[in-house]
């Protein structure tokens, strides 16, 4: 088992803040090697306090008929639903449920920005709402739950 004193020193929250280029000033995790293949993925946190998460879209995003793959909007809205709790999380937590409806398509070279708001904190559960827009077009809208750890068990069964 590993405590919560070593989860919080380990890679998982390494943060990288753009130092220029489009996403200069944002921040993405740096230590989800799944993230850091599929991305990059981007947040930030606005003058209001609401946090916004972006992505530009690659080639390598795209299904076999040219728009984002569904698997890609997926790991993105986890990435967002993480970025919007993260205020509040205040350390590790897991994915619980996942869950959103395609509305729309998007094509390389769009940006994707994300939006949305902690419905409910509570002593274990951070539930999640929000939504995916390529300039105005709306794209997705998706809910989320997380769940906080205290240690993460690290042996395979």
């Amino acid at each position: 088992m590993q405590d919560l004193n070593d989860i919080k020193k380990s890679a998982a929250f390494n943060i990288h803040e753009a130092t220029d280029g489009e996403f200069k000033g944002w921040r993405t995790w740096t230590s989800d090697t799944f993230l850091n293949d599929t991305g990059p993925f981007w947040h930030r946190v606005e003058a209001n306090g609401a946090v916004r998460c972006a992505f530009r879209v690659q080639n390598k995003h795209l299904n076999g008929f040219g728009n984002v793959h569904g698997g890609c909007v997926m790991v993105f809205v986890d990435y967002c639903v993480f970025a919007i709790a993260n205020p509040v999380l205040n350390g590790p937590g897991v994915t619980v449920s996942l869950s959103g409806e395609f509305l729309g398509a998007a094509r390389e070279g769009e940006l994707i920005e994300a939006s949305g708001e902690v419905t409910h904190a509570g002593g274990s559960l951070i539930f999640v709402r929000g939504e995916l827009k390529a300039g105005d077009r709306r794209l997705f809208t998706f809910s989320g739950t997380i769940k906080r750890i205290r240690s993460i068990q690290t042996e395979c069964r």
